[in-house]
């Protein structure tokens, strides 16, 4: 005969089952991460102290689910996974609310994540491209310069300094130009500023090996 805990945790699969035809409209990936999630939920409620390691929705209280996202951003989870989890903690509680009227409210509502950090800015402002001009200058290192200046000048990306060959390098006391990429669909000429050309021609009148120009740059 079964106990009343096999009984408990018949009653869960078959919430979890039900569940997973509420979803049935949902793509079958987004599905399957649902009822991961709340599987997980499930199993880790059942684990707080006063609940026997039995899983009932009256558990499901704004308290446990805050305890619940607290514990995934100890274990290291980031703020876009929790949003996630918070969504579908959501639309579950919404399904023991609406189909099985297992819950009066949705333990989600008032639980405020914080704030998705801005991204870096990928341009420098004014303030801050003088600022670095200013540092290279004053390091009044060559190499530096002259990398520097590939890449504020002439747009280089460090995969096209690294991948530099000295036959893709045309530079001269008046006018100069790249061929650089290291991929078919991503080589292209750039025709070099004055400022570009002078910090290349000054690193190569300094390195005692010109010819050996952008294997230094790459390498050194």
């Amino acid at each position: 005969m079964p106990s009343p805990e096999d009984d408990a945790v018949e009653e869960v699969h078959a919430l979890v089952g039900e569940y997973e035809q509420f979803l049935s409209g949902k793509a079958e990936g987004t599905t399957e991460a649902y009822l991961r999630t709340v599987r997980h939920l499930i199993a880790w409620v059942a684990q707080l102290p006063g609940n026997a390691r039995l899983f009932q929705p009256p558990q499901l209280t704004r308290t446990a689910v805050e305890q619940y996202l607290k514990h995934l951003e100890q274990e290291g989870l980031s703020l876009n996974h929790r949003a996630r989890v918070k969504s579908t903690i959501s639309n579950f509680a919404q399904f023991l609310i609406e189909e099985k009227r297992l819950l009066q409210r949705n333990p989600t509502r008032g639980i405020d994540l914080p704030p998705a950090p801005l991204p870096a800015p990928r341009q420098l402002s004014g303030e801050q491209r003088s600022l670095l001009r200013s540092l290279v200058e004053q390091d009044g290192d060559r190499r530096g310069a002259a990398l520097f200046a590939l890449g504020y000048w002439a747009g280089c990306r460090v995969s096209d300094v690294s991948w530099l060959q000295m036959a893709d390098t045309h530079v001269g006391p008046q006018v100069g130009w790249l061929h650089v990429g290291y991929k078919g669909s991503k080589w292209r000429d750039i025709d070099l500023l004055d400022e570009a050309r002078a910090a290349l021609c000054v690193l190569a009148s300094h390195s005692g090996h010109p010819t050996d120009l952008c294997v230094y740059l790459a390498a050194q």
